[in-house]
């Protein structure tokens, strides 16, 4: 029997292999950003602590960063709405965010649920593309295409890692310009979130991100690699 279950049409194959392509990109990225989230406890303090991090110069200790980010997060990561901002205060006595914040903290979370929803829906689609691909055209054609969208992964963070060394600021403007309403993320230096997160961070952000969706791309390029050829060996 052929291993070849069902025909394909060629523009169907090519469709197939190139939507395989374009979703590992995306869901590895995704992937990145929920572990960044869940692991920020532990990212974020040791952020904070690195030999020439900014100092707050309002007055916001190490410690303060941590405990007053840690709510952030909890914010992100939890089901409440934005009076969950309520009962926290500074020091002085004013909300732990105005106005303007507490806005941004919304569009922040509606694109947290959003990634989330990416990540799981687009992970089962990958999953039934690749048993399709794999199915009626052979463990290599569905390999070959999860390798080629592992290098595309490689080349699109490449050229991100090379775009904040050499021009963070375009970087870092067009990633807020495609996700949020003009005007709802710029903020003042004396604002919580510029004294919690200043450009020094978003920056490391960005390396934590490029670094860790490589591990990722770089791991499933190697197995996409290394099972058919296993397979051979052991048939």
């Amino acid at each position: 029997m052929s291993h070849e279950r069902f025909y394909l049409q060629p523009s169907v194959k090519t469709g197939l292999r190139t939507v395989i392509q374009l979703l590992i990109p995306i869901i590895i990225i995704m992937l990145t950003v929920r572990i960044m989230l869940l692991a920020a406890n532990i990212w974020i303090p040791f952020e904070y602590r690195i030999s020439g991090f900014p100092e707050d110069q309002y007055g916001f200790t190490t410690d303060d960063r941590i405990r007053w980010s840690a709510i952030d997060l909890d914010f992100l990561l939890n089901d409440a709405e934005i009076d969950y901002f309520d009962e926290f205060k500074l020091e002085s006595g004013e909300p732990m965010h105005n106005a303007r914040e507490l806005g941004h903290m919304e569009d922040v979370k509606a694109i947290v649920l959003l990634t989330n929803n990416v990540l799981l829906w687009g992970f089962v689609l990958l999953i039934a593309l690749i048993v399709i691909a794999g199915w009626s055209q052979g463990l290599s054609y569905a390999t070959l295409a999860i390798k080629n969208g592992a290098l595309w992964t490689l080349i699109l963070i490449g050229a991100l890692i090379i775009g904040v060394i050499f021009a963070f600021g375009f970087v870092f403007v067009g990633f807020h310009q495609i996700f949020f309403e003009a005007g709802t993320w710029t903020f003042s230096y004396t604002d919580t979130f510029i004294r919690l997160y200043p450009e020094r961070f978003w920056r490391d952000v960005f390396f934590y991100v490029g670094g860790l969706t490589t591990i990722q791309a770089g791991v499933l390029y190697a197995v996409a690699r290394w099972i058919p050829g296993r397979i051979k060996a052991s048939g």
